[in-house]
């Protein structure tokens, strides 16, 4: 079988954001000054910035996220557990992410930055929903909601840096192999 019958750059997307995920399980345990420090919005803009198929640029981030989440629950709890408290308000800005990074056109430290911080701003304020209306720990009025943005800036700040390192790593890495090898190119960089 030849290279051509083969979607090599697929593969190499696919391999990259499986060796970023599993840098989630590098320190499992107790919580941490690090804890969100994770690769898990860089998955997501990376993959909605370099697949082509659109499909596959939402498939294969959240695939990879809900199979590593399987894996960092049982490790805290000792259960597998398919969905955990605040879930869907989760993969909701996953999704957002995936979009965020398929608006990056040209791939820049501005553009990534940008996206990072947007990425974390939507998770910031819709991850912190669940805790305000669905937990005990705040009251049910706009106040609790500023307390549940308040406690989640550490997390928020983790993941910020874990976006910028991993985007770093991963979009700096596609780019520079791409400058090296043409197969990794889409379709559109070649026609030009």
């Amino acid at each position: 079988m030849s290279l051509n019958k083969i979607n090599v750059r697929n593969w190499v997307l696919v391999m990259m954001i499986l060796a970023a995920a599993a840098t989630r399980f590098l320190s499992l345990g107790e919580q941490t000054a690090w804890s969100n420090f994770t690769p898990v919005g860089a998955i997501a803009m990376f993959g909605g910035t370099y697949f082509t198929n659109k499909y596959k640029a939402y498939l294969v981030p959240l695939i990879t996220l809900f199979i590593s989440d399987l894996f960092v629950t049982y490790s805290y709890t000792g259960e597998f557990t398919l969905f955990y408290d605040g879930f869907v308000w989760v993969y909701i800005c996953f999704v957002a992410m995936v979009f965020i990074g398929s608006l990056i056109k040209t791939v820049n430290v501005n553009t990534v930055l940008l996206g990072s911080l947007a990425s974390v701003l939507i998770h910031w304020l819709v991850t912190d929903i669940e805790p305000w209306l669905g937990g005990t720990l705040y009251n049910k009025d706009i106040t609790g909601y500023y307390q549940s943005l308040i406690a989640a800036i550490p997390f928020e700040k983790n993941l910020l840096l874990g976006n910028l390192v991993f985007g770093a790593v991963l979009y700096g890495g596609f780019e520079l192999a791409k400058s090296k090898f043409t197969i990794l190119k889409s379709k559109k960089e070649l026609a030009y």
